[in-house]
């Protein structure tokens, strides 16, 4: 990497901390040579410290290490991309990160769709909410509306209507989202299935 560390005063270049499996912003530090050799060398991200004036390994006193995954350098050549796995929360106020977030997968809109249902299945109310009165019926019905929705996948892919194979594809990836909190999981858990699986 050809890093351009004089670009900014004293040597150093802003380091992005993502963790590498929720793809989160942890937080920001900087790094002049000898802190990304240290870095590179030891597998656990070193800053040097404004404050401190001298090179500081995140976690050295909290124990809340950042392992090193993976460094990637910007279009100008003066910011780092840092992915790690971090070891504990990242901020020193004991929060995840710096920005007082949970670091947690995100799977975009399907996320979101986890929630209503959670927030739906809470509520309990069965004559406004679909997701409620299904629940109330029992895991025998969700599972059998789960089971009818995969019909109805595998009877539009053998048509050509797309649009109507698409809307049933969503049926049932909706039905399954509650199946997996009628088993009390989350989609995180089977996305950690096959991530497992992949690195075999």
């Amino acid at each position: 990497m050809n890093i351009d560390f004089n670009k900014n005063k004293g040597g150093l270049v802003p380091a992005i901390i993502q963790d590498a499996s929720t793809k989160n912003v942890l937080m920001l530090g900087y790094m002049n040579k000898e802190a990304l050799e240290k870095t590179k060398a030891s597998g656990l991200v070193t800053f040097f410290s404004r404050t401190k004036n001298r090179l500081w390994t995140k976690g050295e006193e909290s124990g809340n290490v950042l392992n090193l995954v993976d460094i990637k350098l910007d279009c100008d050549n003066d910011t780092l991309l840092v992915s790690v796995n971090p070891k504990g929360p990242t901020c020193h106020k004991g929060s995840d990160t710096c920005w007082n977030g949970k670091n947690k997968a995100s799977f975009g809109f399907l996320s979101t769709l986890e929630d209503v249902i959670t927030s739906r299945i809470a509520n309990a109310d069965t004559q406004k909410s679909y997701v409620a009165s299904l629940f109330a019926k029992g895991i025998n019905k969700v599972a059998q509306k789960v089971g009818e929705e995969a019909v109805e996948v595998v009877i539009e892919a053998k048509d050509n209507n797309d649009e109507l194979f698409l809307e049933e594809s969503s049926d049932l990836l909706f039905h399954y989202l509650m199946l997996l909190q009628a088993k009390n999981f989350k989609l995180n858990d089977v996305v950690s299935i096959l991530e497992k699986r992949h690195t075999k």
